[in-house]
């Protein structure tokens, strides 16, 4: 008989575990709080009141808008092994992940200056290895950092590649990005865009909280992304998350046999007397009955706020790692997107766009650059051109006297996202964006509005993990000590670490994992990939690993046996470093 598995939210990291138990012969049950939606916080959603020309074609409004690093590998192998679409009872050729299209180049807008551009692939072509020749010549220009800075920071990222993986997590981890990089030693330029920049951006994350350990892990993974020819950096949709993804992601899990419940709110965990799940009460927010709903196994896929309210009394006794996550929910932020339908196309950079220096740390993505057969004609007015996705990273803070946007009403949250836009694009006289091009825009539906109450603070209902330097200590395992009690969210420990699809998908695996070997199942495990770095650093890592183990601090003094080695190892390593390119460029291979 089939063991059965309760799965509680329908977000990425859900639907993850319902993937992986699906294919392995589980009965699975999903119960997800949206009415309409599935996939949490990476879904996209109609816009109300945008349908004026075709009942059922809206504006795609979403979240935040998605995007896949070269390193992500959970996730992406998940998009492989799912379907475009379905016909006939007989799968698509084509799966989510040839959905994805390739961004080729990041840039930097600042208030003054000339904006910094760079590719995603350094070494992908002439042209790109032209842009970052110029870029490193004309540094002064475009970056404004005072004498020292440039080496400086260059120095600490190399010290980041060079430290053993027992520094970072035990020394790293304790101590701030800000820390970390000396921020309060250096001028506002390489704070805005080397420290504070990097960090909102990346996660919404203060760069005075934000844990070394994981932040640098991450920048590390981009650099190493953006320095391989073989990898695709930087990726994202090319069309509405909903239809590249999660529609058919969805229709492929119930296709498969995954009972999906919409509507349907987790209200309580009910332990029995043996220390084990018996059940979960369930709140149907349509018909506002409740319902108790059994299985085999449990899987708790909410994120950690919504994690600490359901997470009982008795079970944090039985397992006293539960109450931790009640300190996690103290470091959640708000990183959410608003929308700019626009009546002309802009062209702003192909790729993401990172405003440093603006207060409410915004970043952008011109969507109808990727979404090519997007048709946007018969949606609202008819009028829209382009869509300008931007994410506000900062919704807290006061920067320089400047309103946070949490207490702001949507109009003034709208006018100054889009003065901090024009005052950061509309450079030298040239003049990009302006206000008459807006026919609409939308604010992420999360964001609680109080248009009646000025002095209260908006909510958000969807609130995003930050990953605060020391708080790996308060980060569950997958695998609970209640014995058929799981967790599968971003907040859970995972080789990704950072709160991310990438990191829930993982939590997801782990879990799955944890049923198999609790259920004695013969399944083949969920693969789970470790965050992969080059093997030129490995010599300097273990040195580091043995000075670390003696209480030494980091040193670039090694002493010379280990100079004449790495001598002889950077020789062999950039011998079959290129090879392997020259190979890979000759046989005509696409980076992956």
């Amino acid at each position: 008989m089939k063991k059965k598995v309760i799965i509680l939210g329908g977000g990425v990291a859900g639907m993850s575990a319902a993937h992986e138990l699906i294919i392995r012969g589980f009965d699975v049950e999903i119960y997800e709080r949206q009415k309409d939606y599935v996939g949490g916080k990476a879904r996209s959603v109609n816009v109300p009141d945008t349908n004026h020309l075709d009942p059922d074609k809206y504006l795609p409004g979403e979240h935040g808008f998605r995007f896949f690093p070269g390193f992500y590998k959970h996730i992406v192998d998940t998009m492989r092994r799912t379907p475009q679409s379905i016909e006939n009872d007989q799968y698509s050729d084509l799966s989510c992940f040839e959905n994805l299209e390739d961004a080729e180049k990041i840039m930097i807008a600042k208030y003054e200056g000339p904006p910094i551009v760079f590719p995603t692939n350094f070494f992908g072509s002439w042209a790109n290895i032209k842009m970052l020749y110029d870029l490193i010549k004309n540094r002064d220009e475009y970056f404004g950092l005072e004498k020292g800075e440039y080496s400086f920071f260059a120095k600490k990222i190399l010290q980041l590649s060079c430290s053993s993986h027992q520094r970072r997590d035990e020394e790293y981890e304790k101590e701030s990005w800000w820390e970390y990089t000396n921020a309060d030693a250096k001028s506002e330029a390489y704070q805005k865009l080397l420290v504070i920049g990097v960090t909102r951006t990346l996660v919404a994350a203060d760069a005075k909280l934000a844990s070394t350990k994981t932040d640098g892990n991450i920048i590390l993974q981009l650099i190493y992304d953006f320095i391989d020819p073989t990898v695709r950096a930087d990726r994202l949709f090319n069309a509405p998350t909903n239809e590249a993804w999660l529609t058919p992601w969805y229709n492929y899990l119930v296709h498969k046999g995954v009972k999906y419940h919409k509507n349907a709110l987790a209200t309580s965990i009910n332990l029995d007397s043996g220390k084990k799940i018996s059940s979960v009460e369930i709140f149907d927010q349509e018909t506002k009955n409740s319902n108790v709903v059994t299985g085999d196994y449990y899987i708790l896929a909410v994120p950690a706020d919504r994690a600490s309210t359901l997470i009982s009394s008795e079970m944090r006794e039985v397992d006293p790692d539960l109450i931790k996550i009640d300190e996690l929910v103290k470091d959640m932020s708000w990183m959410t997107g608003m929308q700019f339908y626009l009546n002309s196309e802009v062209k702003i950079n192909s790729g993401h766009v990172n405003y440093a220096y603006s207060e409410w740390a915004l970043t952008s993505v011109d969507q109808m650059s990727f979404w090519k057969n997007y048709d946007l004609s018969n949606r609202f007015n008819g009028k829209i051109k382009s869509i300008l996705s931007v994410d506000i990273s900062n919704w807290l803070d006061e920067e320089d006297n400047y309103p946070a946007a949490s207490k702001e009403n949507i109009f003034e949250i709208k006018n100054r996202v889009w003065s901090q836009l024009e005052k950061s694009l509309n450079r030298n006289g040239q003049k990009i964006i302006d206000e008459s091009m807006i026919e609409h825009y939308y604010l992420d539906s999360d964001i609680m509005l109080y248009p009646l109450r000025p002095a209260k603070p908006h909510e958000n209902k969807e609130k995003m993990l930050v990953n605060t330097k020391n708080s790996w200590q308060n980060r569950p395992e997958s695998i609970t000590k209640i014995s058929n009690f799981y967790l599968a969210s971003d907040y859970v420990r995972t080789n990704t670490d950072l709160a991310t699809m990438e990191a829930a998908n993982e939590a997801a695996r782990r879990a799955v994992n944890g049923i198999l070997k609790d259920s004695a199942s013969d399944e083949e495990d969920c693969k789970i990939w470790k965050l992969k770095e080059p093997l030129l650093y490995a010599p300097l890592k273990w040195y580091d690993r043995r000075r670390f183990k003696r209480g030494l601090e980091f040193s670039f003094r090694f002493p010379i046996w280990l100079f004449l080695f790495m001598v002889v190892w950077v020789i062999i390593y950039l011998f079959f470093k290129l090879l392997g390119i020259m190979m890979f460029k000759l046989l005509g291979l696409k980076p992956r």
